[in-house]
């Protein structure tokens, strides 16, 4: 069984980082596919190499385009690899053009793939994300749901019960592998003359919020008033997407945010455990926060991950600036509330593998 893992942006690293490290250990016939659908070196390589990963054996450099070219491309360049390397599954993870593209290309060629984080859904067809998880899903031979309502989504939509496992969340295997490396390894707090829990955290990426002026603007506007409100800091690492749009639409950045470049995994990490609050329209920051027991604030109208604002890490804001400074209100005092992890035992990594052995063999 030969198995081509697809990746092509930071979080998918990230959260396959888990089932990367458990072919490792069992010395399964596998490689890495890298799409390049993130070109900067900061949002990528820099995680392969602190995260002790194998380099991809495979790089389409695709880079950035509209998403009809992003996908075009990869399926082009993925369909060519895996007839190449006579592949029998692949592994996709999330919700990103990559993960389409992958799964579509398996398809055509009539090879298994495996969904890695399935069943997450928005019901927003706007986001272009809820398009690929939607399609992978119902393209993928084996579907490795996270929490049991995200099982649930997929049973609605009529797929076959038998192609669903229930798994947890590599987010949590990442995060658990990854925090005391970081502790040894990282010096961000110092280097950015931070106190633990005496500033918040900020990241925006995604489309609905950075392509649209007064979306991001309502944002900063936010922001502005949680600053003024609570006197923290504010660390708002700054997406290359997020900061050409700042520049196009000329917006000012707000007295006491401080714009920071994208930092690797293990500093990222460190200043996620550390903050006060973190803001984010980020669907994996909403779950490693969760994880780590920092309240979050999330930048969006709804969301994939409803467990975390059932257990009461989460709360929805919006961008409306009175909302987003009235949700921080409400959650800044919840760093020390012990919710309860909805997203497994760090033990993801391992089954997904598992799983593949005892079934992975024959065509799709």
């Amino acid at each position: 069984m030969k198995i081509s893992i697809i990746l092509g942006t930071r979080p998918e690293i990230i959260k396959m980082s888990p089932v990367i490290r458990e072919c490792e250990k069992q010395n399964l016939n596998y490689f890495l596919l890298h799409t390049g659908q993130h070109y900067d070196y900061k949002l990528d390589k820099i995680f392969f190499d602190e995260l002790e990963l194998p380099a991809p054996k495979y790089n389409l450099e695709v880079g950035s385009g509209s998403h009809a070219e992003e996908t075009g491309k990869m399926l082009i360049g993925i369909e060519k690899v895996l007839q190449k390397q006579g592949v029998d599954i692949v592994l996709v993870e999330g919700d990103t053009n990559t993960v389409l593209a992958g799964v579509l290309a398996a398809a055509k060629l009539g090879r298994k793939s495996g969904h890695v984080e399935a069943g997450l859904r928005s019901y927003d067809r706007n986001m272009p994300e809820e398009i690929n998880r939607v399609v992978a899903d119902h393209v993928s031979a084996f579907l490795f749901a996270p929490t049991e309502k995200s099982r649930e989504n997929l049973i609605k939509e009529g797929i076959d019960a038998n192609k669903i496992f229930i798994t947890g969340n590599t987010v949590v295997d990442a995060v658990f592998q990854n925090l005391e490396i970081g502790k040894e390894k990282s010096r961000i707090l110092d280097r950015l003359n931070l106190k633990s829990r005496e500033f918040l955290l900020v990241t925006t990426h995604r489309q609905e919020n950075v392509d649209d002026k007064k979306r991001l603007g309502q944002i900063l506007k936010g922001l502005d008033l949680v600053h003024k409100e609570f006197g923290f800091v504010i660390i708002y690492l700054i997406h290359p997407r997020t900061e050409k749009k700042l520049e196009e639409f000329r917006l000012k950045i707000p007295e006491g945010v401080r714009l920071v470049k994208p930092v690797g995994y293990l500093d990222f990490l460190q200043l996620e455990a550390n903050a006060r609050l973190v803001l984010t329209d980020s669907g994996g920051l909403q779950e490693e926060s969760c994880v780590l027991k920092v309240p979050c604030v999330t930048l969006r109208d709804n969301t994939e991950r409803p467990e975390t604002l059932e257990v009461g890490a989460n709360i929805l804001a919006g961008t409306n600036p009175e909302e987003v400074l009235e949700c921080a209100k409400l959650m800044i005092n919840n760093r020390e509330k012990n919710w309860k992890n909805p997203f497994g035992d760090g033990e993801a990594g391992r089954r997904i593998i598992k799983i593949l052995k005892e079934r992975g063999r024959g065509k799709q």
